[in-house]
C-alpha cells in the first residue's frame, strides 16, 4: 500500500503523453523523492496532481504537464534541477521546494530568468525580505510564523523558561528565531544539530534535561521528528518537561510517532478538520484516490500551488508570455484556498491565520490532528519591510 501512495504520483508523470509547445502549461516541481524524506515530497506530489485531477488537468483550456525532478535534499542538486527546468525544459512555473536551503540555492536561476517560482513549503527569511521577488510566490509561510505562533501560545499557558532545539541550516536557524521573536519568558539553551545527518539526540534531550526549563521546543521536520520525539518519550522526559513544536508532528510522520505524539501541542496554518468547503473535498478526496492515507499540510499547501498557477494561466487566457498580468492576478489570490481565505503582503507571503494542533485519538484508536483554537489571526511575517516591494 505504502508503496503503491508513494509512486502515484511519478506513474501519472509516466503516463503523460508529451504535447505541442504552445499547447502545454509546463510546470516544474522541485522536490525530495528519494531518502527518508521521500515520504513528504511523495506527498506534495500526490496533492499537486489532485489538484489537477480537480481541474480536468488543463489551465485555460491547456494540457498541462508538469517534469517532476528530484533534489535529494541536496542544494547543489535542487540547483542543478532547477537549471534543467528552466534552460533546458522552458517551464512555465517551478513549484515545489521543501527545505529552505534547497530553495535559496535554487532561486537566482528563476528569478534571473523571470520565471515563477511557487514555493510550497520553504519559507526562509532572506526570501521574505531583501531577496524578494515579483516572479517568486509562497503557498506556505514564512520560516517564522509557525514557531512565533507557538510563541504566543507558549505565553498563554504560563510558560517562564524554555529549552531550544533545532537542525543547524537556514529553516532551524529560523525556527528557533521565530519562537524567540514572541516568547516573553527565558530561553535557558539553544542548541543546533548537524543537518540532515544526526538522528541521536539524546545529548541534547540531556542538556534540556538539566537546564530545569519549563518546556522544551522543536523544530524536526520528516524522519528526524520521529526520531526525536521517540528519543524524547524514551528518556522519560515527556512527563516532565512538556514539549511544544512545529513542524515536528504531522500526518506524514504521525504514523510512526504513535502514541509518543499525544500531549505534544503543534502550531500549523492548515490542519485537515478546517471546515470550509474546499478543503473537505482536497481531504475527501485524497483518501479516495489514495486510500488509507490522509493529507498532510505539506500535501494542502501543493495544493494551493496548483490552483494558484490555474488563477494565473486563466487570467491571460493561457498566454504565459503575459507576465505582468499573471503576477497581477496571483496577487490577488483569486481561488479557494483549503487553508480558508488569505491575502498576500507585498513580498508575496500569505497573511493569514496560525492554529493550535493537538493529536487525538479515535474510538477506531486511529490518530489524527485536530483544531484546538485559533491562534492567531491574519499573522503578516516580520521581514515584510525589507522587502523593496511595495
Amino acid at each position: 500500500m505504502k508503496a503503491a501512495f508513494w509512486l502515484a504520483g511519478a506513474a501519472a508523470l509516466v503516463l503523460a503523453n508529451p504535447a505541442l509547445a504552445g499547447d502545454t502549461i509546463k510546470i516544474g516541481f522541485v522536490s525530495t523523492f528519494s531518502g527518508p524524506t521521500a515520504v513528504i515530497g511523495n506527498d506534495m506530489r500526490n496533492s499537486f496532481e489532485l489538484a489537477l485531477d480537480h481541474l480536468g488537468h488543463k489551465m485555460a483550456g491547456k494540457t498541462v504537464q508538469v517534469i517532476y525532478q528530484d533534489d535529494q535534499q541536496k542544494p547543489e542538486i535542487g540547483k542543478q534541477k532547477t537549471e534543467e527546468l528552466v534552460q533546458s525544459d522552458h517551464v512555465d512555473f517551478i513549484v515545489g521546494y521543501i527545505w529552505s536551503n534547497v530553495l535559496l540555492a535554487s532561486l537566482k536561476t528563476a528569478v534571473d530568468s523571470k520565471t515563477f517560482l511557487i514555493t510550497a513549503n520553504a519559507g526562509p527569511s532572506q526570501l521574505a525580505g531583501p531577496l524578494c521577488s515579483p516572479y517568486v510566490f509562497s503557498t506556505s509561510w514564512q520560516n517564522d510564523q509557525t514557531p512565533a505562533a507557538m510563541g504566543r501560545y507558549m505565553n498563554q499557558k504560563g510558560v517562564k523558561s524554555v529549552f531550544l532545539i533545532g537542525p543547524n541550516y537556514a529553516a532551524g536557524k529560523d525556527m528557533l528565531a521565530g519562537v524567540k521573536s514572541t516568547f516573553k519568558g527565558k530561553v535557558v539553551g539553544e542548541e543546533y544539530t548537524v543537518w540532515p545527518s544526526q538522528l541521536d539526540f539524546s545529548a541534547e534531550l540531556t542538556k534540556a534535561r538539566n537546564s530545569k526549563a519549563d518546556a522544551i521546543f522543536v523544530f524536526y521536520p520528516g524522519a528526524a521528528g520521529v526520531q526525536f520525539l521517540n528519543q524524547y518519550a524514551q528518556s522519560g522526559l515527556k512527563g516532565h518537561i512538556p514539549l511544544y513544536t512545529a513542524f515536528t508532528i504531522d500526518e506524514t510522520t504521525l504514523p510512526l510517532q504513535k502514541d509518543n505524539a499525544l500531549g505534544v501541542p503543534g502550531a500549523q496554518q492548515w490542519v485537515n478538520d478546517l471546515p470550509n468547503e474546499q478543503n473537505k473535498k482536497f481531504v475527501a478526496d485524497y483518501g479516495k484516490k489514495y486510500p488509507g492515507h490522509r493529507p498532510s499540510f505539506y500535501g494542502a499547501q501543493a495544493y494551493d500551488a496548483a490552483q494558484l498557477i490555474n488563477s494565473a494561466v486563466v487570467a491571460v487566457n493561457g498566454d504565459t508570455s503575459k507576465k505582468d498580468a499573471m503576477k497581477a492576478a496571483m496577487q490577488k489570490v483569486n481561488f479557494k484556498s483549503v487553508r480558508g481565505s488569505y491575502k498576500y503582503g507585498n513580498n508575496h507571503i500569505p497573511i493569514q491565520n496560525f492554529y493550535l494542533q493537538d493529536v487525538v485519538k479515535g474510538a477506531d484508536g486511529q490518530l489524527s490532528l485536530k483544531t484546538v483554537a485559533t491562534i492567531v489571526e491574519n499573522d503578516q511575517d516580520r521581514f515584510h519591510d525589507k522587502c523593496p516591494m511595495k
